[in-house]
């Protein structure tokens, strides 16, 4: 039997990153938690995670030099999985706690930015901000990551943020929180989902089952 794909589980001291191994685990991978840049390009795919603010990611990430190591990883041609930041991160700017210019900077790899949830939805209905708890996700396109996923499923979310894509053809799934926004984002080699899979029971289960598909294929 093979041995099974290493994930690079990107440390950088935004969150415990416990439960989100233990749930690759679960899908049949083989996780390393680290903060070495050396070695995202050495492993299979890369996961981005991440809790908290936008601007305090970033820094940390650049510091660390973790967001050029992404970047190769990527050019070598790994598969790279976002989650809650790790989506909202590959977009240009956010306007959460910003420089003195009103943003700060993301990795730039999707066109558009992040913002936060108006008070008032689309809809004209009041909604809480932020938006906690379970809500459909509908998938669209056909990133390969698709092929183990069903067209509708219910995941859990914890966030203020949220992104507005400037390229429609770069959002693979939708939710309804007073308005449809980006659930998830695809792009060549990359997949990001603003919701915890590793919060999402079975839900989760089967998306993280998908990733350790790709990781497979690629």
């Amino acid at each position: 039997m093979a041995a099974p794909p290493e994930i690079a589980l990107v440390d950088y001291g935004a969150g415990n990153l416990r439960s989100v191994a233990k749930a690759l685990e679960r899908s049949g991978l083989k996780v390393a938690v680290t903060g070495d840049p050396a070695a995202l390009p050495r492993a299979s795919a890369v996961v981005l995670p991440g809790v908290g603010n936008f601007r305090d990611a970033a820094e940390r990430l650049r510091a660390r030099g973790l967001d050029e190591a992404v970047r190769a990883a990527r050019a070598a041609g790994r598969p790279y999985l976002g989650l809650c930041l790790g989506l909202q991160l590959l977009f240009e700017e956010s306007d959460e706690h910003g420089t003195e210019h009103g943003t700060t900077p993301g990795f730039g790899w999707l066109r558009g930015r992040v913002t936060r949830f108006a008070a008032v939805g689309a809809d004209g209905a009041p909604r809480r901000v932020p938006h906690i708890g379970w809500n459909r996700v509908r998938f669209r396109g056909d990133h390969p990551m698709r092929a183990g996923l069903p067209d509708e499923d219910d995941f859990y979310f914890v966030h203020a943020y949220h992104a507005l894509p400037a390229e429609p053809a770069r959002v693979a799934g939708v939710s309804d929180y007073g308005g449809d926004f980006a659930a998830a984002v695809a792009d060549e080699g990359v997949f990001a989902v603003q919701f915890h899979p590793e919060k999402s029971q079975w839900a989760g289960k089967r998306l993280l089952d998908s990733f350790a598909a790709w990781v497979r294929s690629a």
